[in-house]
C-alpha cells in the first residue's frame, strides 16, 4: 500500500496532544528556549511561515530529544493598522477581523505538526496583554524610562494620523496618498538614546547573531566622534546670537562655503514669522518628502536667508546662512556648514546655488590652485584620505589625513575655545505614540488642574471601547461620546485619557518574556523568567534586524530596571537565526497593450496555460499576491501531508538563504517518505548481520547532530538519504535492521515527526518516538577499518576497490589485476607499471 500521510498524521498529533508531549514544565532539567517570531493575522499562512516555524520545530524537538524541558511557544502579533484598514473597507470591527483570522491561521498551522506548548497561546491584543503591558508602561514611567515632549512627525492630513517613515511612499501616505506633512506633536517617547552606548558596545558580545546584523545594528546606532562649534551670527534676530553645530568632518572647515539650517531649526522659524517667502520656503520642503531616504534623493532646495556667520578661524571670514531641505532636526543640532570639496551633497547643493568650493587637501604635490580645480569640477570626485596631502590644515600641520587630521581639528578647536569635541548617535528617542485605535490605549489622563497623570495600576486595564466606526478618517478615540471622559487618579476631579495608542513594535518588544509566565497577574513571574530566560534560540526574517531586535534590547533593558526580569535577561535573545525566503518563478503574459498579466501555478503546465499560450517564466521570485507566484501551504499538506512540506523546506538549502518552492521538489520530497516507510513496513524478519549497515547508522547519528546543532539542515537531510540508501541496500533483517530502523526514526523526528513515529511503531519502538532519547554514535563503530581506492589507469579513474586499511600491498596488487575492468584494458597482458599509494589511490600503466 502507498504511504498516506492524511490519515496517520492526525493521529500522531492527536496523540502527542493526549500526552502533552509538548508541555512546558518547569523541572530539574537544563531548559531550552526556542522561539520563532510571531506572525501577524493575516488571515492565511504562507510558505515563509512553514520554513520559519518549521526550522524552529526542529531546534525545538531536537533539544527535547536530548534532555531539555523545552519552551516552544506561539502567539500572535495582533494590533496594527491592516485591521483597521479592513473595518474601514470591509465593515465589521477589527477586534473581530482580528480574531477570526487568529482561529483560521491556528487551524492552518496546527496540522504541520509543530511541537508547540498551545496552552501558552496568546495575542497582543488580549485584555490580559493590554493590561499587563499598561502596567509596565507605568512603571517605566516610573522610572525616567518615558517622557512626553514635542516632536517632528509625519502626518496624513486625510487619515489625520502620524505615520513611520516606512509608511512614506514618494512624499505621499501609504494607504490614503495623501501629500505628508511634517508636523509638530506632542508625543510619548521610551528614552532609548540614554542606552545608546550600551546598545552599541553589546553587540560585540552578541557571538550568536549574523554578524551582518550587529553590523546593521550598529550603524543604525551611528556612534560619531566629532566638534561641536559655535557660529557667531551677524545681525541675527535676538537671542540668535550663535549657532550650535555638529560636524564630523572638522578636518574640512577650512573649507566651508555656506552654513545650512534645517526647516525646523528655531531661527527660520523666527524668520518666517515675518517673512513670507521663508514660511513659503519651509511649506516647499515639507511637501517634498520627509524620510531620510527621500530627502537624501530629493533635488537640494536651498534658501539664502540674507544672514552671515563669522568663521570661527578668521574674524573677517563671513559665510552666508542658507535653510536647505536636506539638513534634519533630528541629528546633530539641525545645523551644518557646506564644505563642498569633500561632501557630495554639499557639492550638489553649491554647484547648484553657485557657492565657492575650496579644497582642503588634494593629491600630494599639488598648488592650493590646482587642488581647487580638481574639487571644483563636476560630477563630485572623493578623494580617500590615504592618497591625499594637505593643502589648508591646522597649526600648520600639513601631513595629517583620515581620523588624524579629524583629532587635530578637535584638539585645535579646544585650544582655541571655539569648539569641543563630543561623541552623538544617531539614534533616536522611539516615539511610540499613535493617533489609531486599534493599538494599546497609553494609560494617562490629562487633568486641568494636575497635568497629565498616570492612571491607577488598580484601574487597569484601561480597554478600548467596542462601539466605534471608522466611516470618517481619524482616530475614533477622539471622537467617542464617553471613553475620554475619566477620573484623575490625583485630584479625583475630572480629566481625559490619553487618545493616543502605541506603537505596535511595544508590543512585540517584550511577548518572549510574557511567553515564560502568559497567566500572571503581573507582566512576568520572576521565577518562571528567571528559569526560562534568555531565549536560546531566536527565529525570523532579516526585515526585523534593525527596529525589532533594537526595541526589544531596549525593552530587556528596561524590564530588568524595572524588577520584570533578572539582570542576565539583558540581551534577551542568546543566538539570532535569520532565514532566507521562499520563492517561485512568476508566470505572465502579456494583454492586447502589453501589460503583464499573472497567472497562479496551478493555471501553468510544461509553460503553458490551460488554452496553450505560452508564458514567460520569471524564476526565482519572492512569493508575492500581486504577482500570483504563491504556494497555498494549506493546499500542499492536504495534497503531499505536512511532513512533505516540512522535508522540502528544510533539504532544498542552507536555512540562510532563499528556496525556490517546485512541484517536482515536493513530488520528489513526498516519493522519497515514501519509500523510508516502506523500508520500515517491509523489514525482512531475518538476514545476515550487516557491520556496514551499523556504521553507516552510527555515522549518520554523528552527522546529523553535528548539522542540527549548526542549523545545517539540508546537511542532515543529506545524511538521511545517504543512510536510506544505505538500508535499501543491506540484506539485514531481524533486530539489527529493526535496531536501525528505530535509529532512522529517532533523527527523522525532529524534520517529519509523523513519518518518525509510523517507522518507530513498525520497527518495535516502544512509546512515541517523540519521547525517545536522542541517539548516541558508538565510537567504535565510527572507526571504519575499509577503505576505497580508485584505479587510475593511464591517467584516468576506471573502477574502485574496497580493502581493509592492513591489508599488504603485494594482496591490493593481486585484487586489482583480478579485477574486471583493469583486465579488460590490458587485454591479457602484464601492466607497464602497478603503483599502489596505501590507503590513497592505485595507478596502473598499460
Amino acid at each position: 500500500m502507498p504511504y498516506d500521510p492524511s490519515s496517520s498524521e492526525a493521529r500522531w498529533q492527536k496523540a502527542w496532544a493526549d500526552a502533552g508531549s509538548f508541555a512546558a514544565i518547569r523541572d530539574e532539567r537544563p531548559k531550552y528556549y526556542v522561539l520563532e517570531m510571531f506572525p501577524y493575522p493575516s488571515g492565511r499562512i504562507h510558505m515563509g511561515h512553514v520554513r520559519n516555524y518549521t526550522m524552529g520545530d526542529v531546534v525545538a524537538r531536537f533539544k527535547r530529544a536530548q534532555g531539555f524541558s523545552v519552551l516552544h511557544p506561539m502567539g500572535w502579533d495582533a494590533f496594527g493598522m491592516p485591521a483597521e484598514n479592513a473595518a474601514m473597507e470591509q465593515g465589521g470591527h477589527p477586534r473581530d477581523w482580528t480574531y477570526a483570522n487568529i482561529a483560521t491561521m491556528r487551524d492552518q498551522l496546527k496540522p504541520l505538526g509543530l511541537s508547540i506548548d498551545w496552552s501558552r497561546e496568546f495575542a497582543t491584543c488580549d485584555d490580559d496583554y493590554v493590561h499587563q503591558q499598561q502596567a509596565m508602561f507605568l512603571d517605566m514611567l516610573d522610572a525616567g524610562l518615558i517622557t512626553r515632549k514635542s516632536a517632528q512627525v509625519n502626518w496624513d492630513p486625510v487619515d489625520m494620523t502620524v505615520l513611520a517613515n516606512e509608511q512614506v511612499i514618494d512624499g505621499k501616505g501609504w494607504r490614503s496618498g495623501a501629500t505628508v506633512e511634517r508636523k509638530e506633536l506632542t508625543q510619548w517617547f521610551f528614552k532609548i538614546s540614554d542606552y545608546s552606548d550600551e546598545l552599541l558596545s553589546a553587540l560585540d558580545g552578541l557571538s550568536g547573531w549574523p554578524e551582518k546584523v550587529r553590523l546593521m545594528q550598529a550603524n543604525w546606532i551611528g556612534k560619531s566622534r566629532g566638534l561641536q562649534f559655535r557660529f557667531a551670527t551677524v545681525d541675527a534676530p535676538e537671542g540668535f546670537d550663535a549657532i550650535e553645530v555638529y560636524t564630523t568632518r572638522p578636518d574640512t572647515l577650512m573649507g566651508a562655503s555656506f552654513a545650512a539650517l534645517s526647516p525646523d531649526h528655531s531661527l527660520v522659524k523666527k524668520l518666517a514669522e515675518t517673512r513670507p517667502e521663508v514660511a513659503a520656503f519651509i511649506e516647499e520642503c515639507k511637501r517634498i518628502g520627509t524620510t531620510e531616504e527621500a530627502i537624501e534623493t530629493a533635488p537640494k532646495l536651498g534658501f539664502d536667508t540674507g544672514l552671515t556667520v563669522t568663521h570661527p578661524l578668521d574674524p573677517n571670514w563671513q559665510l552666508p546662512i542658507w535653510v536647505a531641505n536636506f539638513v534634519l532636526m533630528d541629528y546633530g543640532t539641525g545645523a551644518i556648514f557646506g564644505s563642498p570639496a569633500h561632501d557630495e551633497r554639499d557639492h550638489e547643493f553649491a554647484t547648484k546655488y553657485g557657492l565657492p568650493i575650496r579644497a582642503t587637501f588634494g593629491q600630494p604635490g599639488m598648488t592650493l590652485e590646482q587642488a581647487d580645480e580638481l574639487v571644483a569640477a563636476a560630477p563630485f570626485v572623493p578623494l580617500k584620505s590615504e592618497t591625499v596631502t594637505y593643502v589648508r590644515g591646522f597649526a600648520g600641520d600639513a601631513d595629517q589625513t583620515g581620523e588624524a587630521a579629524v583629532d587635530a581639528a578637535i584638539a585645535h578647536a579646544e585650544a582655541q575655545g571655539y569648539g569641543e569635541g563630543v561623541t552623538k548617535f544617531r539614534l533616536r528617542d522611539w516615539g511610540i505614540s499613535r493617533q489609531r485605535y486599534w493599538g494599546c490605549p497609553i494609560p494617562v489622563v490629562h487633568c486641568d488642574s494636575c497635568g497629565t497623570v498616570p492612571e491607577a495600576k488598580e484601574n487597569l486595564p484601561v480597554l478600548l471601547p467596542q462601539d466605534v466606526t471608522f466611516d470618517v478618517p481619524g482616530n475614533p478615540l477622539d471622537r467617542h461620546p464617553t471613553w475620554r471622559q475619566a477620573t484623575c487618579p490625583k485630584c479625583g476631579g475630572a480629566a481625559r485619557r490619553e487618545t493616543d495608542t502605541m506603537d505596535t513594535f511595544v508590543d512585540s518588544s517584550w511577548y518572549y518574556a510574557r511567553f515564560t509566565s502568559p497567566g500572571a497577574d503581573t507582566p512576568t513571574n520572576r521565577a518562571d523568567a528567571d528559569y526560562w530566560m534568555n531565549v536560546d534560540q531566536y527565529i525570523g526574517g532579516i526585515e526585523h534586524a534593525i527596529l525589532h531586535l533594537l526595541y526589544s534590547r531596549f525593552f530587556a533593558r528596561a524590564m530588568v530596571k524595572t524588577g520584570h526580569l533578572p539582570e542576565a535577561a539583558k540581551e534577551p535573545f542568546d543566538a539570532l537565526f535569520t532565514q532566507g525566503m521562499v520563492t517561485h518563478e512568476i508566470y505572465m503574459t502579456r494583454d492586447a497593450k502589453g501589460r503583464p498579466v499573472y497567472h497562479l501555478p496551478e493555471d501553468v503546465t510544461d509553460g503553458k496555460l490551460a488554452d496553450g499560450t505560452e508564458v514567460e517564466i520569471i524564476p526565482s521570485a519572492k512569493m508575492s499576491k500581486s504577482k500570483k507566484n504563491v504556494v497555498d501551504p494549506v493546499n500542499i499538506v492536504q495534497g503531499f501531508g505536512a511532513d512533505t512540506a516540512r522535508w522540502f523546506m528544510l533539504s532544498d538549502s542552507p536555512p540562510e538563504r532563499d528556496v525556490e518552492w517546485t512541484a517536482a521538489g515536493a513530488e520528489a520530497a513526498a516519493k522519497f517518505l515514501g519509500r523510508v516507510h516502506r523500508l520500515a513496513e517491509d523489514a525482512p524478519a531475518d538476514g545476515p548481520e550487516d557491520l556496514d549497515l551499523s556504521r553507516a547508522a552510527h555515522r549518520a547519528i554523528a552527522d546529523v547532530t553535528k548539522a542540527i546543532e549548526g542549523f545545517a539542515f539540508n546537511k542532515a537531510v543529506a545524511k538521511l538519504y545517504e543512510l536510506a540508501n544505505a538500508i535499501g541496500k543491506s540484506k539485514a533483517g531481524g533486530a539489527q535492521r529493526a535496531e536501525v530502523l528505530r535509529i532512522t526514526a529517532q533523527l527523522l523526528a525532529p524534520m517529519v515527526p509523523h513519518l518518525a513515529e509510523d517507522v518507530w511503531s513498525l520497527a518495535g519502538g516502544q512509546g512515541l518516538v517523540v519521547d525517545a532519547p536522542w541517539p548516541k554514535a558508538d565510537p567504535a563503530l565510527l572507526q571504519d577499518d575499509s577503505v576505497t581506492l580508485p584505479i587510475q589507469i593511464n591517467g584516468k579513474r576506471r573502477a574502485e576497490i574496497t580493502v581493509s586499511k592492513d591489508m599488504a600491498k603485494d594482496q591490493i596488487e593481486a585484487l586489482v589485476m583480478a579485477d574486471e575492468t583493469v583486465q579488460r584494458f590490458l587485454e591479457g597482458a602484464a601492466p607497464k607499471k602497478l603503483i599502489v599509494v596505501p590507503g590513497r589511490i592505485v595507478n596502473v600503466v598499460a
